[in-house]
């Protein structure tokens, strides 16, 4: 009597170990050695079916493919089932086309279907299919999974280049006449408490720092709004830290702070100030209260105020953005921002090897929002706007002065 289960060990043993050729010999050889009977022992103890075991059989017997490394016959084996099945591929790309991303045209496309639910449509039509193979005609048609990219802009205005050709003569022009010139805005908000922060930074190995798992505010510490000012003559940073609202009052006093700590002192002479700023946020081209607070600013230091803002959509080219607030992101990657007193730390000891300084002060005041100001104290501001894009290009002067331009 044949002792299939000692087959069945023997296979299940040697079965990992080798390729296909490898177990349809080794089953031949059970089959052979057990006499009469054992092509239907083996096929039992082993699931192989009774034909494969024959075609063995005459392998070992002729020794056939004995000269080579193929393991099946030129030939042989099942068909790719995108062969078998005609309209497969077809009927994938259809099920893809409404979720394709780009131009049809590009030779790489991308869907954000997953292959799980591609192969429930596709099996959902006739086809048997697993999400596995889908991944695979997937990449065999060209198409990968792909994250978001920011490229577009939005519609460009006519003037954005006009304009950036304008900000770049009038700030050189004030660098040149020896009179200061500065680059504005607020710095991503950030939570205050032991969050996770972005990047890496060098720890004993196996002890990163805990952090919450889930970024939910926590009252008592709140957020930290970083205004900061750029000195483009000077490579020189102001960062102050705000507890509250980022408002056009707030704004303007991180202005001044600067100013009084260490513009007054860099140029000593001045008699104007150029501003470079987004066209939105608290800085913005259409808020009133920022011009109400610059001619405060105006009279309080006896400087006309130039404001250049950039172009609609066009904020990631503002000077800060690359020389100030991506070297404070790389200083403190990695640190929770775990008190307002530590993010002030970390923005300070921000440097680079091309001599950039930064001072920061935590500016405790609060600042409402919603403050609204009327027309009749809009008129009242000394507003001279330019003759190329008046709305992005003015000029506040100090009340009682008059400046021709």
């Amino acid at each position: 009597m044949i002792d299939e289960s000692a087959i069945r060990l023997r296979f299940q043993a040697l079965d990992p170990l080798l390729d296909e050729r490898g177990r349809r010999r080794l089953a031949a050889a059970e089959a052979m050695a057990a006499g009469r009977g054992g092509v239907s022992a083996v096929s039992r103890a082993t699931g192989m079916a009774r034909s494969t075991i024959g075609r063995a059989l005459v392998e070992l017997r002729d020794g056939a493919m004995l000269d080579d490394n193929r393991v099946r016959r030129v030939g042989g084996g099942r068909k790719p089932l995108s062969e078998t099945d005609a309209s497969l591929l077809d009927d994938l790309r259809r099920l893809v086309d409404p979720a394709t991303r780009g131009d049809p045209e590009s030779p790489l496309l991308w869907t954000s279907k997953s292959l799980r639910k591609l192969a429930e449509g596709l099996r959902g039509i006739g086809h048997a299919i697993g999400h596995n193979l889908v991944g695979d005609l997937l990449r065999k048609l060209g198409y990968s999974l792909q994250a978001n990219r920011k490229t577009r802009e939005g519609t460009n205005h006519p003037d954005r280049d006009a304009q950036f050709r304008y900000i770049n003569d009038c700030v050189k022009a004030a660098l040149d006449a020896g009179e200061p010139a500065i680059s504005v805005d607020t710095k991503k908000k950030e939570l205050v408490g032991d969050f996770k922060n972005a990047g890496r930074e060098w720890a004993p190995k196996g002890s990163p720092e805990e952090v919450r798992v889930h970024d939910f505010l926590i009252p008592e510490l709140g957020r930290a709004a970083p205004y900061g000012v750029y000195d483009i003559g000077d490579n020189a940073g102001w960062v102050s830290v705000g507890v509250d609202h980022d408002t056009a009052s707030f704004a303007v006093n991180a202005i001044r702070r600067w100013w009084r700590l260490m513009g007054s002192i860099r140029y000593p002479r001045a008699t104007s100030l150029t501003i470079t700023a987004d066209g939105g946020g608290s800085n913005g081209s259409r808020v009133r209260l920022w011009k109400i607070e610059l001619q405060k600013l105006a009279d309080e230091l006896g400087l006309a105020i130039t404001v250049h803002h950039l172009p609609p959509g066009t904020s990631k080219w503002n000077k800060i953005e690359h020389r100030l607030f991506s070297f404070i992101t790389g200083n403190w990657r990695g640190k929770p921002l775990v008190s307002h007193q530590v993010i002030v730390q970390l923005i300070a000891a921000t440097t680079t090897k091309a001599g950039l300084t930064v001072r920061c002060e935590l500016d405790p005041n609060i600042y409402p929002a919603g403050v609204k100001v009327s027309d009749d104290e809009l008129k009242a501001v000394e507003l001279l706007r330019h003759e190329f894009h008046g709305e992005w290009n003015y000029t506040i002067r100090p009340s009682g002065r008059i400046l021709h331009r």
